[in-house]
């Protein structure tokens, strides 16, 4: 490992908001919280400045030490994190993988990060690693690699994420989203963090466990890295009902619900991407390793039309470069998916 890659020297320098201390049995005076508590409730107090049961709770999910993952408000707040901590305005930038999720570009737009695009390659999506490392300059300060990847559905096979970590180790931050990691029948990668200075993955409950309400999700990196990234992060941030809410979401019953929830899904994405190969207005209905499948139509904005008629929402993608004609399908209940797959089949360009 060659050291962290260099972060905004004034976020390492800044010196860090330093709450009142929280400590049980005491007379907290010391917070300026209301002692008025409603009916038993805990909320005249403000929650954990960070939240420690909940970190513990979450790393015990994901296995790993607690000292190398950071609680965040959905993994998206840890992207606005990365970005805000590692570049510098107007004088950095970061590489993205088109198609992708676009909210990484829409954090560097606000920093005032350049972003550079390395397009997916191929008919099948697959990441070009030399390409990419062509792509970085010396202001390259983030990469980040979405897998399995919104809105492809592919993964990026670990000796290449593995490969493109070592490559840029010392250099720049890598960052590996796994929002849609439990649909992939994959390990995570963030049993390996430790190996890389500069190696970040993003988990999220948002998807596989859901609770895209609570809005929780964690980075997981090297002890050096998470401590740079929670100094952008305000204290008090997870309100106390959404830690409790989250804690008994995660006991060993709702775990194994949740996995079967998961395997439901995965036969659901394989179900309707057969039944969706017979169906006239689809030309295309790519593999999915995730909870979606990305799918070309002979007349998009006809079929959305369509669709809303019939009240079902699908996600258009087709301004993307790439990706004309295609929607991204979320794969929901047997029944839902058998509605979507009655509307299409009732659509009249079948007819």
């Amino acid at each position: 490992m060659s050291g962290i890659p260099t972060a905004r020297e004034d976020i390492v320098a800044l010196r860090s908001y330093r709450p009142g201390a929280q400590v049980d049995g005491t007379i907290r005076l010391n917070t300026n919280e209301s002692a008025a508590a409603h009916n038993g409730s805990t909320l005249n107090r403000y929650p954990q400045v960070r939240p420690a049961s909940l970190q513990a709770r979450l790393a015990a999910l994901f296995r790993v030490a607690p000292e190398n993952l950071l609680v965040t408000r959905g993994s998206s707040e840890a992207i606005d994190a990365l970005v805000r901590a590692w570049c510098p305005a107007y004088r950095s930038s970061v590489i993205t993988t088109p198609p992708t999720f676009d909210m990484y570009r829409v954090y560097a737009d606000i920093q005032g990060a350049r972003t550079i695009e390395v397009p997916l390659d191929g008919d099948d999506f697959h990441l070009d690693v030399e390409a990419l490392l062509g792509a970085c300059t010396d202001d390259t300060r983030l990469v980040f690699l979405c897998s399995p990847n919104n809105p492809t559905g592919t993964v990026i096979p670990e000796d290449e994420l593995v490969r493109v970590a070592s490559a840029l180790d010392g250099r720049c931050v890598v960052v590996v989203d796994e929002a849609y990691v439990e649909f992939a029948g994959r390990e995570s990668l963030a049993r390996r963090v430790t190996e890389f200075d500069n190696l970040v993955v993003l988990r999220t409950l948002s998807k596989a466990h859901a609770l895209a309400g609570a809005r929780c999700g964690v980075a997981i990196a090297s002890e050096t890295l998470i401590d740079i990234l929670g100094k952008v992060l305000p204290p008090y941030s997870f309100p106390t009902p959404v830690i409790d809410t989250v804690i008994v979401a995660l006991s060993e019953e709702r775990l194994l619900r949740s996995r079967e929830a998961v395997a439901e899904v995965v036969a659901e994405r394989d179900r309707v991407r057969e039944r969706l190969g017979s169906i006239g207005c689809v030309e295309r209905t790519w593999p999915s390793r995730s909870n979606f499948l990305l799918v070309r139509f002979g007349d998009l904005p006809a079929v959305l039309e369509f669709l809303a008629v019939r009240r079902i929402l699908i996600r258009d993608f087709g301004n993307v470069p790439g990706l004309a004609n295609c929607a991204r399908i979320t794969i929901g209940s047997r029944a839902e998916n058998d509605a979507l797959l009655a509307a299409l089949a009732d659509f009249r360009g079948n007819r």
